[in-house]
């Protein structure tokens, strides 16, 4: 067999390596983060759909769009929100275990949007570490993003955490 070359069925999984200068990176997959237990939400105008793209902020609403961080620059925006729901897996079985919300504004038709990048990459961080933070979040987008997650698996949404839970109530 050439080298570098695998069986078929044998792929090694890919993870975000993350190497600074403390660690000693020991091989493939060494210091990784484990992306697949998170999606990221779009919610959009009181919709809320996954959308993968969004992992690598090419989102259906995120193409063709120039971002800055000049709210002032997008008057005429809209506001869209990422929201990445991390699961966990325990011995019960699977649940929704953390979600952070981003605030993002889009003009579609100047192609221009805001957001603040480093804050998304920061709530990725904090839902993958099984934190809940939808600041912002007003009912109609809770209400999208719980019944969204309850038609994907309604176990995983039994199996969840009160406090879960409780983040996403509204007052409906």
């Amino acid at each position: 067999m050439e080298n570098g070359s695998q069986e078929q069925g044998a792929k090694k999984q890919i993870a975000l390596n993350i190497i600074n200068s403390k660690s000693k990176h020991k091989g493939f997959g060494a210091g990784s983060i484990d992306l697949n237990s998170l999606s990221p939400v779009i919610i959009d105008n009181g919709e809320a759909k996954v959308d993968i793209g969004a992992m690598h902020a090419k989102s259906k609403v995120e193409r063709g769009i120039r971002f800055t961080t000049d709210r002032d620059e997008v008057p005429n925006g809209r506001q869209v929100w990422i929201v990445w729901v991390a699961v966990d897996r325990t011995a019960e079985g699977q649940h929704y275990a953390g979600a952070t919300a981003c605030e993002m504004w889009i003009d579609q038709e100047a192609r221009k949007g805001w957001k603040i990048l480093a804050d998304h990459v920061n709530k990725m961080d904090a839902a993958l570490k099984r934190r809940i933070i939808l600041d912002g979040l007003g009912d109609v987008e809770k209400k999208a993003l719980r019944e969204l997650l309850i038609s994907r698996n309604e176990e995983w949404w039994n199996a969840s955490p009160d406090e879960f839970k409780e983040a996403l109530r509204t007052k409906e």
